[in-house]
């Protein structure tokens, strides 16, 4: 059973970061070479990637995460965990809370709004929250996926 949720866990870390990259990527080009009106329907993709890979990426994740954590704390008689592994879930919880609670209703909003016109301040102003809270959660993601690696392969 530990292999489902193993696989269930890199799997939603692959939907999670994947998409969190690509909507990255999306973002970054649109800003240098599309015109104003371009930029909404980029807001539109990225939203549509928060809401069908990245947040269902994070949620895989965190509750695999917890559930794998169950499992070992359940099958170890010390129940010391090391240091990377507390960091990997520390990092990946908190992570999976801006993703879901913050980046993916944040997009969503951003798909709503019209780029130019009487909404074009807020926005912005949405765009620079989600460009924000989506760089911190890839940091938190990125460090948790480290981390997790040194659970597995020590340096």
């Amino acid at each position: 059973m530990i292999g489902l949720w193993a696989f269930l866990h890199l799997l939603g870390m692959v939907l999670w970061l994947g998409g969190a990259a690509a909507s990255m990527a999306a973002g970054l080009a649109a800003k240098k070479a599309e015109m104003r009106i371009g930029i909404g329907a980029v807001a539109r993709l990225q939203a549509a990637m928060h809401v069908r890979l990245i947040g269902p990426g994070a949620f895989l994740t965190v509750i695999s995460g917890l559930m794998l954590t169950i499992r070992i704390y359940g099958a170890t008689r010390d129940g010391a965990p090391g240091l990377a592994l507390v960091v990997m879930q520390l990092t990946g919880v908190l992570a999976g809370i801006l993703v879901l609670f913050v980046a993916v209703p944040t997009a969503s909003r951003l798909a709503r709004i019209d780029p130019e016109g009487p909404h074009a301040r807020a926005f912005e102003a949405l765009r620079s929250r989600q460009a924000i809270v989506g760089s911190i959660g890839g940091v938190l993601g990125l460090i948790a996926l480290f981390t997790g690696a040194l659970v597995k392969y020590p340096l």
